[in-house]
């Protein structure tokens, strides 16, 4: 059973800070961090993202940007990517890791689905991908949750 999941994307500004949010609301008592590869430490969410994702009952409010690192990834039982080139990513800069790292969008209709970056898009496209985080969140907090 996974005690604590992170979330990661590329800047940590958009897409896994709404995943962060979408599965520690749904798994009560799960830890769920997220951060970024190339994080923009210290910011906070996107506008564009946190509008799309509050328009759909998802409060970005708070977040701040953290950098990946290898000590910060180790500390999480799951890391969650939202493309397959995140995962290679990681398998290169700490190997390590890669073991416990999974697609966002695993479990998808369309299968291994990559999420793409929505970042400085138009805000429908903001719209789309936190509908799309949403729906690969829920299924993935069907996995989390402790079993009854």
């Amino acid at each position: 059973m996974f005690k604590s999941v992170l979330v990661v994307c590329i800047g940590n500004i958009c897409r896994s800070p709404v995943g962060e949010r979408v599965i520690a609301e749904a798994v009560p008592g799960l830890k769920v961090g997220s951060a970024g590869l190339h994080a923009m430490g210290g910011q906070g969410a996107d506008r564009a993202a946190s509008e799309a994702a509050a328009a759909q009952g998802v409060a970005l409010d708070g977040h701040i940007a953290r950098q990946l690192t290898a000590e910060l990834g180790a500390g999480h039982d799951l890391i969650l990517v939202m493309e397959k080139a995140h995962r290679d990513e990681i398998a290169r800069r700490m190997p390590q890791l890669v073991g416990r790292t999974m697609l966002f969008g695993q479990w998808l209709q369309e299968g291994d689905t990559d999420i793409a970056d929505p970042y400085q898009q138009a805000a429908q496209v903001h719209h789309e991908t936190v509908a799309q985080i949403r729906r690969a969140g829920a299924a993935w907090a069907a996995r989390l949750k402790p079993k009854e």
